[in-house]
């Protein structure tokens, strides 16, 4: 199973972390089920840019970025050419390295 080391954030994982998840996991479920909570307003369904994370290591080995990612990608804050949605991004067999940015366009947080 690939690795996803999450870099240290201060509210979501202030220590980083390193978790493992069967491929074909979106990097966000992946996440989720190890209890670091990634907003996701939009339930993990690419209407929004509130799980948006920058793969730092291992973007290749991502699913291709299609276009409707690629187009709410450009409301995300802090985009970087390695940004993804991570419940677009899904993991394959190679490790990857994500960091979470410290801020997103959501005004308010969700409760999930």
């Amino acid at each position: 199973m690939p690795i996803i080391k999450i870099l240290p954030h201060p509210e979501y994982c202030p220590q980083g972390a390193e978790i493992s998840a069967p491929a074909g996991t979106s990097i966000c479920e992946a996440l989720l089920d190890n209890k670091i909570n990634i907003e996701h307003a939009c339930d993990l369904s690419c209407a929004c840019t509130t799980c948006h994370v920058i793969v730092r290591e291992g973007i290749r080995s991502l699913n291709e970025i299609d276009e409707s990612e690629e187009d709410l990608l450009d409301r995300a804050w802090g985009l970087e050419p390695n940004s993804r949605l991570s419940c677009q991004a899904f993991l394959a067999q190679a490790d990857v390295t994500v960091e979470i940015p410290k801020y997103s366009i959501n005004h308010a947080k969700e409760n999930h």
